[in-house]
């Protein structure tokens, strides 16, 4: 066996049905008295049922979440969370609320427990996308890390199952990514297979029946499967491309993952022959590529950017920003195979991987 490296992080991890009833629990634990919950707009509602659950625990509540991560929206919840006297931070919802909750930990180094509400992941790993003038960079850091995360799967019974499929592709993304990146082990691999075989499967079942228990706690598993990978591996080629279209072109998160994901793998494949076949298995399909295309065009979610509003000329500016600063990937960035890549993401072509 080759040598590796394997860095597990530091996370508490509570599991199940009705989990969120351990919230006061959790929150005492870490030393937390006044906890400032976080939510969307979209939100509030759950928002505000978590702080009457804490009682004289929470300091309150600060609804205005938003996709990447505006720096404007952080300074604001700095604000709030400094006036309110809070010591901690409660971040309930998806990927949006869950990064404003990091911004802060990052500047104050507030304990943070998570809910998570959809697949998104970022609740398991130690990285913060943030965006400020049309563009979003990423960094890394263990301050960022929430220190408890709760898994309720009573939350994502409601889930949509168009958005179901978006947030579990995103989800299915990081895991993907992790059997190839610079950082790529055998223990993440076993974790990054069963995810992807996890949610893969389960999205086929809650199409058909949204409010299977057993289909969305197995959806659940696999996105935190999915997203321990991403927290403790690496990422390439498609999480650069999303970052890029995301942060410029102000594109839905987790759809563009979505789009992104099929031409991004097919893209990597000649380079990724063991990664490949780890994608096989966990698909069962002979083409991974456009198995993940056609469980995204059998849902009914934007399967091309231009779906999402993403104006063709803007597609050679996205390369340009992306051969500024490539990440690692097993096959070189070349301009014109990436111009190629994002024109038959824009027009929703199918790959042939």
């Amino acid at each position: 066996m080759d040598s590796f490296i394997y860095t597990s992080l530091p996370a508490r991890v509570v599991f199940g049905v009705g989990t969120t009833a351990s919230l006061p629990q959790e929150v005492h634990a870490l030393g937390i008295t006044k906890a400032l919950v976080l939510a969307t707009p979209q939100q509030v509602s759950e928002a505000q049922a978590l702080a009457d659950l804490l009682g004289d625990a929470a300091a309150g509540i600060f609804a205005e979440a938003e996709m990447h991560t505006p720096v404007d929206v952080t300074e604001r919840a700095l604000a709030a969370f400094a006036a309110l006297g809070a010591d901690g931070i409660v971040s309930i919802g998806g990927g949006s609320t869950v990064g404003l909750g990091k911004a802060i930990a990052l500047r104050t180094d507030a304990p943070q427990v998570v809910l998570p509400t959809s697949y998104a992941g970022s609740e398991m790993t130690p990285l913060l996308g943030q965006t400020e003038g049309g563009k979003k960079t990423t960094l890394r850091s263990l301050k960022v890390l929430p220190e408890t995360v709760i898994y309720d799967v009573n939350y994502t019974l409601t889930l949509p199952p168009r958005m179901t499929v978006t947030s579990g592709m995103n989800a299915i993304a990081h895991a993907v990514e992790t059997l190839y990146a610079q950082e790529a082990n055998p223990v993440l691999s076993l974790m990054a297979e069963d995810g992807i075989a996890k949610m893969t499967r389960a999205l086929d079942r809650v199409l058909v029946a949204p409010s299977d228990i057993a289909a969305r706690s197995d959806a659940l598993y696999g996105a935190w499967l999915c997203a321990v990978c991403l927290g403790a591996g690496g990422v390439a080629l498609h999480h650069k491309l999303c970052h890029v279209l995301g942060g410029s072109f102000n594109l839905p998160h987790a759809e563009t993952h979505t789009i992104i994901l099929p031409h991004a793998l097919a893209y990597n494949a000649p380079e990724i022959p063991q990664a490949m076949a780890a994608m096989r298995r966990a698909t069962g399909a002979e083409k991974p590529a456009k198995a993940l295309f056609r469980i995204a065009q059998s849902a009914g979610v934007p399967t091309a950017l231009k779906d999402l509003g993403m104006p063709q000329d803007g597609i050679a500016r996205a390369v340009e920003i992306t051969l500024e600063n490539p990440y690692f990937n097993p096959r070189a960035f070349e301009r014109d195979a990436l111009l190629q890549l994002l024109e038959n993401a824009w027009h929703g072509n199918e790959p042939d991987a």
